[in-house]
């Protein structure tokens, strides 16, 4: 029975692996259990860890360091290619405010450490350890132990404090903390989620901006006898006209195909353009050339070619080339009016009308290969993985601070992961996943991390808690964890009316916490917590380490 004992207690290959999936099994079907209506989801695999870590299973610390550090990246980089392409327009629609409030978190929880520090005694490097762990933040730790290695001669008895001792019992109340302020601010306002997904949707794509057809019959004798092309450059709306009825002949409308009085125009722009367009061209139709077929065919063509994506539509002159119109695209579930200048992305889904021979033409252009679009890009990946990491370790030096700041193994491929799945295209580089393979690797990264936190933190866990100070140090984490949370929460949802998505993405990026922003990802189908959680990431990193390393160097 020696091959039990080697399974179950030499630190063999076979071993990590049994552990690891033990504790993310275990984890995962005790994280589906609703205690009072709330369910931790994947985030108990971290408590799964700690209990396996405390009854002595262990694994090699430098396997679990990077099987740690590498579900982190997988974690980081697939949400950085699913926020990705809206990353952009979003940050510049609320970035400013969500890194105002981000902000906000991290000062006000440096000044409730100041603020316990002064009234209970308790010593400001232990205090800044478990700053560190209430707020999930492993590069603030290292900056504080950094500053306290630089002044230890004007400590007592030169003694470096253990504070990775207070990080470690904060911890885990620290990615609590953060699912219980998300629990409570929705109880608190009766949140609906797909309600909040609904507005959250509407204010990203406005109703009045989504793609709207419509049948005009010619009657305004401004537009008699011109061409499509001549009479589109005298309207400011960008529109579409996808069919044409002269008499009972229907031909889809090309640029120099002529307008004539009584002819019936299908037009395609978005909802809040339809008046005026109308105006432009007569009055509405009584007769709707969408259900008018004849020879045209409509058909959706996704874009799966490398010769496509990455191109302007207009562009590509399937117009004049193919005599066919292109009057919308659909893309990560949001249609759009088919803009000529609009940036073909890998997986976009094209609305074609044509007739039969034309419409090979364009499938055999765009590819519309499902086959294609389920193939990994591997290179691609790896590549930005390779780049992240290389972002993420280049020091950066500011003045006045003694520790060089880095964005981390999180940080950089994060960051790269956004700009690859936007600009890759113009280096060759295809990042596109489908949603199905993106989910996957975010849920594998996220439980290798949170497990391999779990199996270290477990062995001096239950100890550091169960001394003189554990228990106190816990509840000091809890406040730093939660007041600053819970201020800001209620701030943005009662004063600046933020969609709760938006707050819970917020909340888990000002603590820099994947296992947070995983639980909220997993309350909704929405991107909306991502997003936030990548636009104030960057900003929150630099100023975690900047602060931790403040109190020590001005208040110690």
């Amino acid at each position: 029975m020696d091959w039990i004992n080697d399974l179950l207690f030499n630190e063999t290959v076979a071993h990590t692996i049994l552990i690891y999936c033990f504790v993310i099994v275990i984890g995962v079907a005790l994280g589906k259990l609703k205690i009072f209506g709330i369910s931790l989801g994947i985030t108990f695999v971290l408590f799964a860890g700690i209990a396996v870590g405390h009854f002595g299973f262990s694994a090699n610390h430098l396997v679990v360091d990077f099987i740690k550090d590498f579900g982190l990246i997988l974690f980081v980089f697939s949400i950085g290619l699913q926020v990705g392409p809206g990353f952009f327009a979003s940050f510049r629609k609320g970035g400013l405010s969500l890194n105002v409030m981000a902000m906000a978190i991290v000062f006000l929880g440096g000044l409730t450490t100041l603020l316990i520090h002064y009234i209970t005694g308790t010593s400001l490097p232990m205090l800044v350890g478990v700053m560190s762990g209430a707020v999930t933040n492993t590069p603030g730790l290292g900056a504080a132990q950094q500053a306290l290695t630089q002044i230890s001669g004007s400590l007592p008895g030169n003694e470096i404090p253990q504070i990775g001792l207070g990080y470690a019992v904060a911890y885990p109340f620290g990615v609590l903390g953060i699912i219980l302020t998300m629990f409570i601010i929705r109880k608190s306002y009766s949140v609906n989620i797909d309600k909040e997904m609904t507005l959250y949707n509407q204010s990203q794509h406005p109703t009045e901006t989504l793609p709207e057809k419509t049948s005009i019959l010619i009657k305004n004798p401004k537009v008699f006898g011109k061409t499509i092309d001549k009479i589109s450059k005298g309207i400011s709306h960008e529109f579409v006209i996808s069919r044409i009825m002269h008499g009972t002949e229907l031909l889809p409308a090309t640029s120099d195909i002529v307008v004539y009085e009584n002819d019936i125009v299908l037009v395609v722009s978005q909802k809040k353009a339809i008046p005026d367009i109308v105006k432009e061209f007569g009055v509405q139709s009584e007769l709707d050339l969408a259900t008018q077929s004849g020879k045209l065919i409509s058909r959706r063509v996704m874009v799966t070619n490398k010769g496509a994506f990455g191109k302007e539509l207009g562009s590509l002159k399937l117009r004049n080339r193919y005599n066919i119109n292109i009057t919308r695209v659909y893309r990560s579930g949001i249609e759009l009016v088919a803009n000529p200048h609009l940036i073909l992305q890998m997986g976009d889904r094209l609305t074609v009308v044509g007739d039969e021979k034309s419409m090979e033409k364009v499938v055999l252009e765009l590819g519309n290969s499902v086959k294609r679009l389920n193939e990994p890009n591997l290179i691609p990946i790896f590549v930005g993985i390779l780049l992240g990491v290389v972002l993420g370790s280049i020091p950066i030096h500011i003045p006045g601070v003694v520790h060089p700041v880095k964005l981390g193994l999180a940080g950089g491929p994060l960051i790269v992961a956004i700009l690859l799945s936007k600009y890759g295209y113009k280096f060759s580089l295809v990042s596109y996943t489908t949603a199905s393979a993106n989910l996957m690797l975010r849920e594998i990264g996220i439980v290798l991390f949170l497990a391999s936190v779990g199996i270290v933190s477990g062995e001096k866990f239950i100890p550091t808690l169960m001394s003189g100070d554990g228990f106190i140090w816990m509840g000091y984490g809890a406040i730093i964890t939660v007041c600053p949370l819970m201020l800001t929460g209620f701030f943005a949802r009662s004063f600046l009316k933020k969609n709760y998505l938006e707050i819970c993405g917020l909340l888990s990026g000002s603590m820099t916490d994947p296992p947070a922003l995983a639980f909220a990802n997993s309350i909704s189908q929405s991107e909306a917590p991502a997003v936030a959680y990548a636009t104030v990431y960057p900003l929150v990193m630099f100023l975690r380490i900047f602060v931790a390393q403040m109190l020590i160097l001005l208040f110690v």
